[in-house]
């Protein structure tokens, strides 16, 4: 499988695909920080600054999935919540990119506020521009949780996969530590394939890489596990988001705080790791 990645931040997706074997292809990031750790981490990907500049035109047939968590501050309750009018709504490039280089694949995660914006709105209309492309799609609601991280963080996760290449897009109910399933977004063109387990065969959540190319698991030893009782943001530069520890050891001020605005930006990997195995 070769993968690509918008908006890859400190490249949470390119660190799963990593994991999954996958031959990682290209991120786009206009971060500089980000970019540095991105060139450092995945060398021999293509590094590209602008997404309303790049060509999907140039990957057509030869990336068979790409990921992006299109920006949040639209949607996000931590900011001003001014949605499809604020500049940094950058889903139309992303979805115009998918158009382009027509990935197997799409992997597009967001706050779970964009579920309750404008009624529904805007998740309605990025589900509808991907189907109407031919992709069949199954948003999910899933938290860092779910892999037994010690905060929340819940997401929308928007899985599509091209009915044109046959099949289904294989990701149905996703499971917690508990067997709770989380929730899935009611759209009008549900997935209805089988389900995925959010944990490993022991029911631990995972972390970085171990160096034989498998997750870490995550400490757990203090991790409440009533989902209603986890923080919903998580400790700064504890490891808990399942990210490299290097980025903690950060002592430049300059770095130290990109660093952390990074930290709060990524996406946690261990769950887009679980969501490509069900694909």
């Amino acid at each position: 499988m070769k993968h690509g990645s918008l908006f890859s931040g400190i490249g949470g997706f390119d660190l799963a695909a990593e994991w999954m074997g996958w031959e990682n292809v290209f991120h786009v990031e206009r971060d500089p920080f980000c970019r540095k750790v991105l060139s450092h981490h995945f060398p021999k990907a293509k590094t590209h600054e602008d997404i309303k500049t790049f060509d999907g035109t140039a990957f057509a047939g030869g990336v068979d999935i790409i990921t992006g968590g299109f920006p949040c501050q639209p949607f996000s309750a931590a900011g001003k919540r001014a949605g499809t009018s604020d500049d940094r709504y950058l889903w139309p490039e992303m979805f115009r990119i998918i158009r382009e280089a027509r990935p197997t694949y799409v992997v597009a995660e967001n706050v779970r506020g964009l579920i309750s914006w404008n009624e529904g709105l805007v998740l309605d209309t990025v589900c509808a521009d991907l189907e109407s492309e031919g992709y069949e799609v199954c948003p999910v609601v899933l938290p860092a949780a779910s892999v037994n991280a010690p905060h929340r963080r819940d997401r929308i996760w928007i899985v599509a996969y091209a009915n044109d290449k046959g099949g289904a897009c294989g990701l149905g109910e996703v499971q917690g530590p508990d067997g709770e399933v989380s929730q899935r977004y009611d759209h009008a063109q549900p997935c209805h394939a089988g389900s995925a387990d959010a944990t490993n065969a022991n029911g631990a959540g995972e972390r970085q890489d171990n160096g034989q190319g498998e997750p870490r698991q995550l400490d757990q030893e203090s991790a409440p596990r009533d989902w209603q009782d986890f923080p919903t943001i998580a400790p700064i530069c504890g490891g808990d988001d399942g990210l490299p520890e290097e980025l903690d050891g950060l002592t430049f001020p300059k770095w130290r705080r990109e660093s952390i605005k990074a930290y709060g930006n990524a996406i946690v990997p261990q769950v887009a790791y679980q969501i490509f195995k069900a694909l």
